[in-house]
């Protein structure tokens, strides 16, 4: 997987979600990496390696696994991983997976339903589900922008899209191919018993503006998991290390050095 890196130190690994690439990440290589040695990665299929074969697959599973191959491969594991929206979900995986190559886990509005007690796992409102089906069948019609605007204002909320920097507008139209694939390649349910299989220390941070869904996420698995804490950026919403990234690093430093033993 295409990476950039920064500083010196223990590995932080970071994971990012959808219509994003190891650019989202920035504002945390230039805070933390005075501390640590940062490393952003782009998933398979996301720019700049968006030519990726067809026979090979979309797939949060396959992502899982490929960090913690990464994290192996890269020989200065295990490495503190942290994961936003889609790639929290896939940071998730990858620790209940792979635990010796997790030292700990830090997921920013996870992405993926919860299944609680026998019932089924909670899904998008149909209105939803019909806005993302129209932002991927825009996209791919050519109308790339205002699917784009349709999306990315669904998961964070109205006029994101347009108050948002080119930078971040550059990075989604970059990846805007990989909509369709996610939305064929839906994202498991958490439930009680594989968070019972996260072992290391997890760090859960939403945005107090974020949607529902996120903020539910976070609550419900910061009293599943049998290690974790949870911390909530104000002021900000979906993308909040980019809104506010000054809280968003100081929440990160401050739970991987309370993370260490004494």
């Amino acid at each position: 997987m295409p990476y950039v890196e920064q500083g010196e130190g223990e590995l932080l690994l970071f994971v990012h979600g959808s219509l994003c690439d190891y650019r989202y990440w920035e504002p945390q290589l230039a805070g933390l990496s005075r501390r640590y040695r940062c490393v952003a990665v782009s998933l398979t299929h996301y720019w700049p390696e968006t030519t990726t074969p067809a026979d090979v697959p979309f797939s949060w599973s396959n992502h899982a696994d490929e960090v913690a191959q990464f994290i192996e491969r890269l020989g200065a594991g295990p490495a503190h991983v942290i994961g936003h929206s889609r790639g929290g979900c896939v940071a998730y995986h990858c620790a209940r997976r792979h635990a010796q190559q997790v030292k700990t886990l830090t997921l920013a509005d996870p992405g993926g339903p919860l299944q609680t007690g026998d019932r089924a796992p909670a899904n998008l409102p149909e209105t939803v589900n019909a806005l993302r089906a129209r932002a991927a069948q825009l996209i791919e019609e050519g109308e790339v922008e205002a699917g784009l605007q349709l999306f990315v204002d669904s998961v964070s909320r109205p006029g994101f899209w347009a108050k948002s920097t080119p930078g971040f507008r550059r990075m989604a139209t970059d990846n805007a191919s990989t909509l369709a694939r996610q939305f064929r390649d839906p994202l498991p349910a958490y439930t009680r018993e594989n968070a019972a299989q996260v072992k290391c220390p997890v760090l859960l941070i939403d945005g107090e503006k974020s949607p529902l869904m996120f903020r539910r996420t976070a609550e419900t698995l910061a009293s599943w998991l049998p290690d974790a804490r949870r911390e909530t950026v104000m002021g900000a919403s979906h993308g909040m290390n980019l809104a506010h990234p000054a809280a968003f690093n100081r929440f990160v430093d401050a739970f991987i050095q309370g993370a260490k033993p004494s």
